[in-house]
């Protein structure tokens, strides 16, 4: 437990940033989830047009240290990869 004025203030902090945090994590994990039940479905157009959403969305994650900017861009590689295949 915090003793201190500014530990209790920090504890505070990282509630509402956890709040935050969560609702974003959220919204990618959404936003991906999308490009894979197209990808799923073969649907190449609804894929790409989901991943053109998502790719945002991974990147800004990694920007606010709520993912790992090497974990965003290989989601996305892959989710393109995987897109790519259904052209084929």
């Amino acid at each position: 437990m915090a003793n201190t004025t500014s530990a209790k203030k920090a504890t505070r902090k990282i509630a509402r940033r956890t709040i935050v945090n969560k609702s974003r994590r959220t919204q990618m994990r959404n936003s991906v989830r999308l490009v894979e039940a197209a990808i799923e479905k073969g649907d190449r157009d609804a894929a790409v047009a989901a991943l053109k959403n998502a790719e945002p969305e991974l990147m800004k994650a990694a920007q606010r240290n709520i993912v790992h900017k090497n974990h965003a861009s290989r989601k996305v590689s892959r989710l393109a990869h995987q897109i790519a295949k259904l052209a084929k």
